[in-house]
């Protein structure tokens, strides 16, 4: 690190959980952020606040006026701009070093299996469950740690799959795609401001955890309850019939 970095990254450093060691790690680390949106913004800003080396930002959706209630990446002056090319305006605010890719796409399969290898994290920020489903399949496959996050209304949830440990699920193994519920989503439903950055802060906190070789939450399910400020965690188990993580393709994961 340069004199700069020493600078910029200083409270890491004094952590034994990152020291000078970690932050390397996190300087020559790939992230892939799927979402700029309420989830997205707080993941990408955090990511390229500790120093994220490279960062793959994708999502099809331009910014809207009713965006800013809840997606901090995005400014008023930004409304009708690709929520990509907002969030990579805002990273760079923050921290000019990091080398971030904005893609606006909306990802399909053929798209994730090219990409999703190159990265060393992918996390979810998106919401709907078909996309998940792919992002899911895409990181079992290249066997990469997938951070999950979802929220609407007043609640949120939290986990990370990590199929390169033999215990862990997969996305499919706590929500099998046959058993899909009927999607909901924010305009519908609404969802409260401050629980998207929560669960997204969450998210970027599991992603430089797992970059650093030290997430906790493999194999834990995490729900926020904002109306109230509750945590709950629980256990969840891989699907030994799980199609995905499962199939014979990846039982030596």
């Amino acid at each position: 690190m340069n004199d700069q970095q020493l600078l910029r990254y200083a409270r890491h450093l004094l952590l034994d959980a990152v020291s000078v060691e970690g932050q390397t790690r996190l300087l020559n680390a790939r992230a892939l952020i799927v979402g700029a949106g309420g989830l997205g913004s707080p993941v990408a800003l955090y990511l390229a606040s500790a120093g994220v080396g490279r960062i793959t930002v994708v999502d099809d959706d331009t910014v809207d006026l009713t965006n800013l209630q809840r997606q901090i990446a995005h400014t008023t002056d930004r409304v009708g701009m690709p929520k990509v090319a907002s969030a990579k305006v805002a990273m760079a605010q923050i921290n000019p070093d990091v080398d971030v890719q904005a893609s606006q796409l909306r990802v399909d399969a053929a798209w994730l299996a090219a990409q999703v290898p190159a990265h060393d994290v992918v996390i979810d920020c998106t919401d709907n469950f078909k996309t998940r489903h792919l992002i899911n399949a895409a990181c079992v496959a290249a066997k990469k740690p997938l951070v999950f996050g979802a929220a609407i209304q007043m609640a949120g949830q939290l986990s990370v799959f990590d199929t390169r440990d033999a215990e862990s699920p997969c996305y499919a193994c706590l929500f099998p795609a046959d058993q899909m519920p009927e999607e909901v989503s924010c305009a519908s439903m609404g969802v409260f401001a401050p629980l998207v950055g929560i669960v997204g802060s969450l998210q970027a906190s599991e992603a430089i955890q797992v970059l650093l070789g030290d997430s906790k939450l493999v194999g834990q399910l995490l729900m926020v309850q904002a109306q109230g400020s509750e945590f709950h965690r629980m256990g969840i188990k891989r699907n030994p019939n799980c199609p995905v993580c499962s199939h014979p393709a990846h039982s030596a994961a």
